[in-house]
């Protein structure tokens, strides 16, 4: 490969209370709506104020300001709110925010790790520095996760015994820069004894590729997300396809995006798959096709 791996970032920008910014990347949303009448949904979480219809059919609509710990928005408020309509992991929902303001470009290098001060439950994976104001990136499946705490429950996936000695000879890694999806994935290795190694962004996990190929026991298997601060699953991928020094690992691109385009990508950069999140069996399976591949 002979040119930097670069692919331009688009996030919407809006405000859930006061004058902060939030953004999301526009690769998650679907549709942008004026606020519409919503049917209730009986014994929903308080953050869920109903269903709107989009494209026939119903899509939950939650209030994102009350989500992440701050005031619901009012009855005269939401009048003048707008229903960002995403699809991640699989599903579609709708986010009720303020006010949208705009959509800026930019990529993960400019992305910075949010501060460790602001704790697990801080729903931010990111910050972005547009012309003085402070972007905060918010972590769409954690806040899913306290919405939905079932979604976090885990998943029972049978391995046969051959499988699960396979997997367990692997050195693998996993890189995510969202704590929910790093603990489901922790979830499917732990409960079958696989060991692995973890980190929370591109960088990290390539100073542990660096360190393994050294120790002389390189990563087998690697699993990333795509949209993280710093490094990028796509330039990580690419950093490693690159160095002709490091023993290649199989690599499977994990992301909530079910964009075609995103994954399409993923494979241009050197990915061997790449997966929507979240189906342990799924992961599982495209873990044991990279074992056949290093065996």
């Amino acid at each position: 490969m002979s040119s930097k791996a670069k692919q331009s970032q688009k996030l919407l920008l809006f405000r859930l209370f006061g004058s902060r910014l939030f953004g999301i990347g526009t690769l998650k949303i679907r549709e942008i709506l004026p606020f519409q009448r919503l049917t209730k949904l009986p014994h929903s979480h308080h953050a869920v104020i109903g269903t709107a219809t989009f494209r026939g059919s119903a899509v939950p609509v939650i209030d994102m300001s009350a989500a992440v710990g701050y005031p619901a928005l009012t009855r005269e408020e939401q009048a003048k709110a707008s229903i960002i309509v995403t699809d991640i992991q699989r599903q579609e929902i709708g986010f009720l925010v303020r006010s949208v303001q705009q959509i800026i470009e930019t990529d993960w290098k400019s992305v910075m790790p949010p501060p460790k001060a602001l704790g697990a439950n801080a729903f931010i994976t990111g910050l972005l520095d547009v012309d003085g104001d402070i972007i905060q990136l918010l972590d769409v499946e954690l806040l899913l996760a306290k919405v939905y705490p079932e979604s976090l429950d885990a998943q029972t996936v049978a391995l046969t015994d051959v499988q699960s000695e396979t997997l367990k000879s692997l050195n693998i890694l996993l890189v995510d820069d969202s704590q929910v999806a790093r603990k489901q994935l922790s979830d499917v290795l732990d409960s079958k004894d696989i060991s692995y190694h973890v980190t929370a962004n591109g960088d990290e996990a390539l100073q542990v590729l660096l360190r393994e190929h050294e120790l002389g026991h390189p990563i087998d298997i690697l699993v990333s997300d795509i949209e993280m601060p710093g490094l990028d699953g796509y330039e990580l991928t690419f950093d490693i396809r690159d160095n002709a020094s490091l023993q290649q690992p199989y690599i499977i691109l994990h992301t909530s995006l079910n964009s075609e385009m995103s994954l399409s990508y993923a494979n241009q950069v050197g990915a061997n798959e790449a997966l929507t999140k979240f189906d342990a069996e799924e992961l599982l399976q495209a873990m044991l096709r990279g074992a056949a591949q290093a065996g």
